[in-house]
């Protein structure tokens, strides 16, 4: 009735510090940061793919110049327009509304009275 438990051990030759923090070789990093480039995955989907720290990991990436499989978007050049804004009511109050539309007031309780009948 008793239940067996099974453990394993795996040593793939990575040292450890004083601390138990593993130590990856240098050439062990870059075959993961290799295919991490082709994998597509996100770094913390892969870091816990591979039971890798995501810090560690991200620092690797970092320190290679490693960049994620995901290509980054074009910049778009940057555009300016000049708009013309609506002069605003005098010491009046301005609400947009969800659907585009503006009220406008210089009487906060009706205007109040305003938006939730227009919510009716």
């Amino acid at each position: 009735m008793g239940t067996t438990v099974s453990t394993e051990l795996v040593h793939h030759g990575e040292r450890r510090d004083r601390l138990g923090r593993q130590h990856v070789p240098v050439e062990r990093r870059r075959e993961l940061l290799a295919a991490f480039g082709e994998s597509g995955l996100t770094r913390a989907r892969f870091a816990r793919q591979e039971g890798l720290r995501y810090t560690t990991f991200c620092t690797w990436v970092q320190q290679e110049g490693t960049v994620s499989a995901r290509p980054k978007p074009p910049e778009a050049p940057v555009r300016f327009a000049e708009v013309t804004l609506p002069v605003p009511v005098p010491g009046g109050l301005e609400v947009q509304l969800p659907c585009g539309a503006i009220a406008r007031g210089s009487n906060a309780a009706e205007l109040a009275k305003l938006i939730r009948a227009l919510r009716a």
